[in-house]
C-alpha cells in the first residue's frame, strides 16, 4: 500500500514516518524543499521525496496516481506575512484537486478540538479545512486534538520555558481555560490506527488524554514533575496583546504565533466522548507521564522533530537551494583561518555549536543580541537547537537556520534569521591541508545596511576571532 504524507517535515509527521515504515507501508513524502528533508535518518527503500507546494498548482503534477491513502497535516499559523486562513484554504482546495486524480481510498486530517460556537480564529480555519476535506470523494477521517504533549512539541517547549525561567508568575485570566492535552505518543497511535480502518470512514474523532486540567495546573503539574515550587497568580487585567508579548519575550515562539496562541488558549478544547481508543486498543498516557516520557528522551538525546525546524524565514520559503550558494558581489565578509591538527575534534566542536554550548567566545555579547533581536519583533536566541551534536539541513540553530551541514565535505553552512537590514551567512570549512576557515558573509540592503556592517565591525572582530581561536585549539 502506497501512503501519501503531507507536511513531511513537520513535527507530527516527522513522528508517523518511522511508524509507517515498520509497518510496511510505501511512504511518498510531500515537502517544498527536498534539502530539508534528511534522508539519511531512514534507510527503508520503501521512501520517497517529492516537492509539493500545496499554494502553487503546478506543482500537483508530481504527485502519483497510485496512492492508496493520504494525510493531510499541512497548518499555517506560524507564518509571518499574510492570512493564515486562506493559506489553509487554498493548500485544502489544491490538495482535494489533486487526490481526485489519485485511487486513493481515505484522507486523513489531524485538526484542533472545535466544541465552542465561539471558535478562535486557528480552530475556524482547522475546521474551514474539514469541511473541504470533506467535500472530496475520498472517504475522510478527522482526528481532532487539543494541547500536544512530547518531546519538542510547541505546547511543551512554551510551558517548559515559563516553568524553569519563571519562579512566580503574573499570568493572564486565559490561564483558568480548560483543556484534554494529549501525549504525542498517542496522537501518533490514533494515526496510523485509523489507517485503513474502515469504521472510522467519514467519522471525525475528539482525541485526548485522561486528564482535564486548566493551563494553570498544567504549568503547576509540569514544575512537580521537574521538582521545582512555583507559584502563579492569574490577573483579569492582562490584555490579549500583553498575553501574546508576555509568551513571545518568555518563551522561544515567534510573536505571530504567541498571539494565534492565545486567541486558542482562551477557548475551552474537552473532548466529546468517542470508544475510538478501545476500538484501535490504545492505552491513553496521563499529563504527568507524557512530560516524564517526553524528558526521557531529551536526555537521552532522542528528540525526534521539534516545531520551531518548521518556522521559517519568508525568503527560505522559496527553498533552501536558494540561499546555499552564498554571495560575492555587493557583500562584506569576515573570512578567519586557522591550522588545525585535528579535523574531527574541531568538526565535533563545530557540530555542537549554539544552544546549550553556546558560540565559543563572547556568549553574552549572543545574548544581547538575541534580545534585541526579539525585540523588534526578530526570533531571537531562545529556540536553541534540537540536538545538541546532531544538525541536519533546515534545523534551527538558535537565530540561524542551517542550509547544509556535511560532515563528509566537512562544511556546516548557516543562514540568518534574526532581524538585519540584509542577509547574512556563517560558514565553517575545513580543507584537505587541514585549514579551518571561518567566514560571515552579509549582503546589505541599501544605506542602513552598511551603516549595520559598520556598526558591527568592531564586535566582530571580537567575536568571530575569539570563536575561531576556541574552535581551532587541540584539546
Amino acid at each position: 500500500m502506497k501512503i501519501l504524507l503531507t507536511g513531511a517535515t513537520g513535527y507530527i509527521a516527522q513522528r508517523l514516518i518511522p511508524v509507517l515504515l515498520d509497518t510496511g507501508y510505501e511512504l511518498v513524502c510531500c515537502v517544498r524543499d527536498k534539502n530539508r528533508f534528511n534522508l539519511e535518518n531512514y534507510s527503508s527503500e520503501k521512501l520517497s521525496v517529492i516537492e509539493v507546494d500545496f499554494l502553487q498548482k503546478e506543482t500537483l503534477k508530481n504527485i502519483p496516481l497510485d496512492i492508496d491513502a493520504a494525510y493531510y497535516l499541512i497548518h499555517s499559523m506560524s507564518v509571518t506575512t499574510g492570512d493564515f486562513s486562506s493559506l489553509e484554504t487554498i493548500s485544502a482546495e489544491n490538495f482535494v484537486e489533486a487526490i481526485h486524480q489519485t485511487r486513493a481510498k481515505q484522507i486523513i486530517y489531524l485538526s484542533g478540538i472545535v466544541n465552542e460556537a465561539q471558535l478562535s480564529k486557528h480552530l475556524q480555519s482547522r475546521q474551514q479545512v474539514e469541511k473541504i476535506l470533506s467535500a472530496a470523494n475520498v472517504p475522510l477521517t478527522t482526528l481532532r486534538a487539543g494541547i500536544i504533549v512530547g518531546s519538542g512539541s510547541a505546547s511543551f517547549e512554551i510551558i517548559r520555558d515559563l516553568v524553569e525561567k519563571l519562579p512566580v508568575m503574573i499570568t493572564p485570566k486565559w490561564l483558568n481555560t480548560a483543556c484534554q492535552p494529549i501525549a504525542v505518543r498517542n496522537v501518533i497511535e490514533f494515526l496510523s490506527g485509523v489507517l485503513f480502518s474502515t469504521d472510522t470512514y467519514n467519522n471525525n474523532y475528539d482525541i485526548g488524554g485522561p486528564d482535564i486540567l486548566t493551563y494553570k495546573q498544567m504549568l503547576l503539574q509540569f514544575a512537580d514533575v521537574r521538582g521545582l515550587k512555583r507559584f502563579i497568580f492569574v490577573v483579569p487585567v492582562m490584555t490579549p496583546k500583553l498575553s501574546s508579548y508576555w509568551l513571545y519575550f518568555v518563551t522561544s515562539t515567534s510573536y505571530k504565533l504567541a498571539t494565534n496562541l492565545v486567541d486558542s488558549m482562551k477557548v475551552e478544547v474537552i473532548c466529546k466522548p468517542n470508544q475510538l481508543a478501545d476500538l484501535l486498543g490504545i492505552q491513553l498516557i496521563n499529563y504527568k507521564k507524557a512530560i516524564s516520557m517526553a524528558f526521557d528522551k531529551i536526555e537521552q538525546n532522542e528528540v525526534v522533530s521539534s516545531w520551531k525546524d518548521a518556522l521559517t524565514s519568508n525568503i527560505l520559503n522559496k527553498g533552501i537551494s536558494k540561499h546555499i550558494e552564498v554571495p560575492v558581489n555587493g557583500c562584506f565578509k569576515d573570512v578567519r583561518t586557522r591550522r588545525i591538527n585535528d579535523p574531527e575534534i574541531v568538526l565535533n566542536r563545530i557540530w555542537s555549536i549554539g544552544g546549550n554550548t553556546g558560540w565559543y567566545y563572547g556568549n553574552w555579547l549572543w545574548s544581547v543580541r538575541g534580545l534585541l533581536d526579539k525585540m523588534v519583533g526578530g526570533v531571537g536566541l531562545r529556540r536553541g537547537r534540537k540536538s545538541p551534536t546532531k544538525i541536519s539541513a533546515g534545523d534551527t540553530l538558535d537565530f540561524w537556520r542551517v542550509l547544509l551541514a556535511s560532515r563528509e565535505q566537512k562544511r556546516l553552512l548557516l543562514y540568518a534569521e534574526m532581524k538585519l537590514p540584509g542577509e547574512a551567512w556563517l560558514e565553517f570549512t575545513i580543507n584537505e591541508n587541514n585549514l579551518l576557515q571561518q567566514t560571515a558573509t552579509f549582503r546589505p540592503l541599501g544605506l542602513w545596511g552598511r551603516l549595520y556592517w559598520y556598526s558591527v565591525l568592531p564586535f566582530h572582530g571580537l567575536i568571530f576571532n575569539g570563536m575561531i581561536q576556541r574552535i581551532s585549539r587541540d584539546n
